[in-house]
């Protein structure tokens, strides 16, 4: 198990701040520690694993925070990064500059530069990839696709072997990185902004960008895939300094509801007694459920806590401080995703020396559940019998006997595809073997007791 990486983030001073003399809140004091003094001149001390002062490079954010997770996206793993913080701290900026396709090395903002890594990173030696794009915000407790807007209320579900999808979202297969920005600068367009007395361009949506990186070996076609998730939160609103009036009162509202449910979740997953379960509240938005695997659960996450040096907003400042170091202890547990699904190679991404295929299919698709979905009885018996071609059929027979004594035979309406089915047999069968060994280890105690 990992924690998540947590890293603070101070803009600039703006030029409001300049021309009221503003003497700041924080001290550095090294790249990973400073001092944060409130409104009431008390200090405090803070660590993260990251310091990024006023004068920090976007390329430095990008390589400590995002590049590592980019990495293990494309071997598979699960992803997530996180911007966080008051309106007008610079979230927005730290995630997509000064515009999705700025060219300003300098000024490239994290989604950039992960579009580019990527593309980079990917090793096409007994490999053939397929990278899909899908882009939504959360808006006002509703999740709208920014690909395609007449999808503005998407459910959300959980799959054994997926996580939380989005069945019926777009799905966009991309080829090179200079598509892939187009496509998100089309969906970013969509997004909804509005003005307030702190941010002339107001984020008042949490937007969502999801990369998924399938990949298949041509030696024995087995199928990997790893899912980065980008998130620009909306920023929390105090209404005095705003200034928010009607629609944008409403939306002010409905992100820090979202955003208290937010921390509500930290939390529980940091707060609860050890040694005992205790109940995560993902359910109670939108914005949670959606993160549900980035926080606790199958992704490495890092998460980006934009701050304001301003005396001003030392409040707003020192509360997304507090939130990121309740996040620093959330356990994760990131693991490699194997699929029996095969590629879609008719849009595969080849090396840049080779050729790229193109067939029939459209570029752009929904994923929703399959349609075939086996019944209870169906799956059972194609769990025992996949169990039989590994066991002897005595065994099977008092599993199957013990799973139904105990009730811990899987829930059928959650098995989604033969490869749901797939993976859970091979998960079983882990399980069975740990329990025999550790069975096998009582056992043997047992006898030297009984020989003593």
């Amino acid at each position: 198990m990992s924690n998540i990486t947590v890293c603070a983030r101070f803009r600039p001073s703006n030029t409001q701040e300049k021309q009221n003399n503003d003497s700041g809140c924080i001290r550095c004091i090294d790249t990973e520690s400073f001092i944060f003094k409130d409104e009431k001149d008390e200090e405090f001390v803070f660590s993260f694993d990251r310091v990024f002062y006023e004068k920090s490079e976007q390329a430095d954010v990008y390589q400590f925070l995002a590049l590592p997770i980019v990495r293990d996206v494309v071997d598979a793993l699960n992803g997530t990064v996180i911007t966080y913080g008051q309106t007008g701290a610079g979230k927005t900026y730290s995630m997509e500059g000064l515009g999705i396709l700025e060219c300003d090395e300098q000024k490239k903002g994290l989604l950039p530069r992960v579009v580019e890594g990527i593309f980079d990173s990917l090793n096409f030696e007994d490999k053939i990839y397929s990278i899909k794009l899908s882009m939504v915000e959360i808006y006002m407790e509703k999740v709208r696709d920014l690909f395609d807007l007449s999808k503005d209320n998407i459910q959300i579900k959980e799959s054994k072997s997926r996580g939380i999808i989005l069945p019926g979202v777009t799905e966009i297969t991309v080829l090179d990185p200079a598509e892939t920005l187009q496509s998100l600068s089309r969906g970013i367009a969509n997004r909804a902004v509005g003005e307030t007395q702190m941010n002339v361009a107001s984020s008042r949506s949490h937007c969502i960008y999801i990369f998924t990186i399938q990949q298949e070996f041509s030696s024995d076609k087995r199928m990997r895939s790893g899912k980065l998730i980008l998130v620009d939160l909306a920023g929390s609103e105090k209404v005095e300094k705003t200034g928010a009036e009607g629609r944008v009162l409403e939306e002010a509202k409905t992100i820090n509801k979202s955003l208290s449910a937010l921390g509500n979740v930290i939390n529980s997953l940091t707060c609860g007694l050890q040694g005992k379960a205790s109940h995560i509240p993902y359910r109670d938005s939108k914005l949670t459920r959606i993160l549900q695997d980035a926080l606790g659960g199958n992704a490495r996450t890092a998460l980006l806590c934009c701050c304001s040096p301003s005396a001003l907003n030392a409040p707003e400042s020192l509360s997304t401080l507090r939130f990121g170091v309740r996040a620093k202890h959330i356990k994760a547990s990131p693991r490699v995703n194997y699929s029996e699904e095969k590629c879609d190679n008719s849009f595969s991404v080849s090396s840049p020396s080779g050729d790229t295929s193109f067939g029939a299919s459209s570029p752009s698709g929904d994923t929703s559940f399959s349609a075939s979905s086996p019944s209870g009885d169906e799956s059972s018996a194609t769990i025992l019998n996949k169990l039989r071609e590994k066991l002897n059929a005595e065994d099977v027979k008092l599993l199957e006997e013990v799973f139904i004594q105990e009730g811990i035979l899987f829930e059928p309406p959650s098995v989604e595809e033969e490869s749901d089915i797939e993976e859970l047999i091979l998960r079983t069968i882990s399980s069975l073997q740990a329990a025999v060994e550790e069975l096998t280890v009582t056992v043997n105690e047992v006898r030297t007791i009984k020989m003593c």
